[in-house]
């Protein structure tokens, strides 16, 4: 049964990045290569991150573990993954091709190395060691969205820089990536005042990412449509 659970859990985090990667197209352009500096893009930049809050941020540490939550600590923290846009954007412009080769590649890669650091250690001994449990079943489903989420984040740079995006929409994309390292620390709030529970506020990570792609999607349209991008 164990064993069952684990390659249940494995199936559910793994194969929509497959597939993802297999049935998107940019598998025609030989682009394992940029998924895979993309990969490395995302942990050298975590890396960097840790380094930063280790450095200027001493006390974060002190603070988590002593089980108090300080709401300041939490916004210089999600501050800092800020870094993560400079990091995509490094990845979209080491891709070469249209803009979805570019976003597709950068956000598959980005997601993957992400999940492989966040979630194989917790499948491999949480998972395997244990009867059915829904508390994996759910990690993986986060995972799924976290894929969705760094897409949408992906277009969204991609559209930042562009140089000929229209004026009309550079409010909306401004106001979308400035918000994005924000985006767990905001749904995390709305879930302890509406006192949800875990399904609940996976639920609304699911929809804010499914808005904020749309919403990319939309601007992508338009512009591919205007100047055959």
């Amino acid at each position: 049964m164990t064993l069952y659970h684990f390659g249940n859990c494995v199936a559910l985090v793994y194969l929509p990045y497959h597939m993802a990667y297999k049935f998107s197209g940019i598998s025609e352009y030989s682009t394992f290569s940029k998924c895979v500096y993309a990969g490395g893009l995302y942990i050298f930049t975590q890396l960097c991150k840790m380094l930063l809050l280790a450095t200027f941020f001493p006390d974060y540490d002190t603070s988590s573990s002593s089980g108090e939550y300080n709401i300041f600590l939490e916004i210089l923290k999600a501050t800092v993954d800020s870094a993560d846009l400079l990091g995509i954007y490094f990845a979209i412009n080491s891709v070469p091709g249209k803009g979805h080769s570019k976003i597709l590649t950068s956000a598959i890669g980005w997601a993957s190395a992400e999940v492989i650091v966040t979630r194989s250690i917790m499948l491999w001994v949480g998972a395997r060691g244990s009867e059915f449990d829904w508390i994996y079943i759910r990690s993986c489903a986060e995972s799924n969205v976290a894929l969705l989420q760094h897409a949408s984040t992906a277009a969204l740079v991609w559209l930042w820089s562009r140089s000929d995006l229209p004026k009309k929409h550079t409010p909306i994309v401004i106001t979308l990536l400035a918000l994005s390292p924000y985006r767990s620390l905001l749904e995390d709030a709305v879930a302890s005042l509406l006192s949800l529970s875990a399904w609940s506020l996976l639920a609304i990570r699911a929809i804010h990412a499914s808005t904020v792609g749309l919403t990319a999607l939309a601007m992508y349209a338009v512009i591919s449509q205007q100047i055959g991008a």
